[in-house]
């Protein structure tokens, strides 16, 4: 029986810094207004009294060392596995709230392409998250042997940009879809 094969090292590199790239963006969005990001966690109504300010400054560091781990070979595991664990908190939190009927309040994401309050909760972040989290998981894998030349660094810059591209269009979609369906309802 043969085991699933190898990533290459262009893939499992390109997903590990369009990762990084969109971690550390959202921990900086976060981090230049903290208190605007302690109002988002504290909406979220799942921490008691006092926790959300240690919430907020802790979240944004978890992202930071996960975005900047991700960035060299040596240390992409640990910023792989820092990654999952944030996805997995953060989306529990939006998918608890969705399932307590709470749309209209602010993700808090601050990700690439957009600023902290500029998309709500939905069923459409939460397969984001898994999408990144998956991500994150290929990047853990052992890649095929062999070493990169020049043109695969040209490889891996397009797939980045590619994937950030696509990743900032989603996001956007996604932001964009209660307010046209408000739009089409007036």
């Amino acid at each position: 029986m043969q085991g699933i094969p190898l990533l290459d090292p262009v893939a499992t590199s390109a997903l590990s810094a369009v990762l990084s790239v969109i971690f550390l963006t959202g921990a900086w969005q976060k981090l230049r207004d903290l208190a605007l990001f302690q109002a988002n966690i504290d909406n979220y109504r799942l921490l008691p009294d006092g926790l959300a300010w240690p919430a907020a400054i802790l979240l944004p560091l978890w992202e930071l060392a996960a975005g900047a781990l991700l960035l060299f070979d040596a240390t992409r595991t640990v910023g792989a596995v820092l990654a999952i664990g944030l996805l997995a908190v953060v989306t529990t939190a939006v998918a608890i709230n969705l399932l307590r009927g709470r749309t209209e309040i602010d993700c808090g994401c601050g990700s690439l392409g957009g600023h902290v309050g500029d998309q709500t909760l939905s069923w459409g972040l939460v397969a984001r998250n898994a999408l990144l989290a998956l991500a994150a998981v290929l990047t853990l894998r052992e890649d095929a042997a062999r070493a990169l030349v020049w043109i695969d660094y040209l490889s891996v810059a397009g797939g980045t940009l590619g994937l950030l591209g696509l990743y900032v269009t989603v996001n956007q979609l996604m932001a964009n879809t209660p307010r046209l369906r408000a739009l089409r309802n007036h």
